[in-house]
């Protein structure tokens, strides 16, 4: 696993050992990033169930401002962290060692997101409660971009209903990623 593009590119990563994290793979990476390019130079990115922290390197190597990443996993913490060391990204990052819904009340009033990711254990909803959470969170900016990776039995009927409109929904062999948006008329 490397860091595709930008000023940490070709750079291998660790991952953590074991089944407990499933490495997005390079080409699929590769295709999240060109669908947003657009929204990462400059941003804040939240990276949730970050595994090897991987996907918010990518973002920081391709001119994301800054990134915190929220892991409870110890192994993974541990490569997120030497992964975040090695690509000398140390000042424009952030590990939270916490699960997500502790991890999105501490960070209420002092980051707003432009693009948040999450990559949560799949066919447990977990997706849904951050983004119920979400929702009514000051941690999203009018147009924060919000992408879950997902089983491809994983249902997404209640985005409507919760306050989101979908933006895109891209298909792999395995899974999706689901691009979404908070409804503007529910904003505050």
């Amino acid at each position: 696993m490397r860091v595709i593009a930008g000023s940490a590119r070709r750079l291998q990563l660790k991952t953590p050992n074991g089944l407990n994290t499933r490495p997005t793979s390079d080409k699929i990476k590769e295709t999240l990033f060109n669908m947003i390019q657009g929204n990462v130079p400059g941003a804040y990115f939240l990276d949730l169930y970050s595994g090897s922290g991987q996907i918010g390197i990518e973002a920081l190597s391709r001119g994301a401002n800054y990134c915190v990443f929220v892991e409870n996993n110890r192994q993974a913490e541990a490569c997120i962290t030497e992964n975040i060391a090695f690509t000398k990204f140390d000042k424009q990052a952030t590990l939270i060692k916490s699960d997500v819904m502790s991890a999105l009340r501490t960070l209420e009033g002092k980051y707003k997101f432009d693009v948040i990711f999450m990559d949560p254990p799949y066919n447990h909803e977990y997706e849904k409660e951050v983004l119920e959470y979400l929702v009514n969170s000051s941690l999203l900016k009018e147009d924060t971009v919000i992408i879950v990776e997902a089983s491809l039995d994983t249902e997404f009927d209640y985005l409507e209903e919760l306050g989101y409109h979908l933006i895109k929904y891209k298909q792999y062999k395995t899974n999706a990623h689901i691009f979404v948006r908070k409804t503007n008329d529910s904003m505050d």
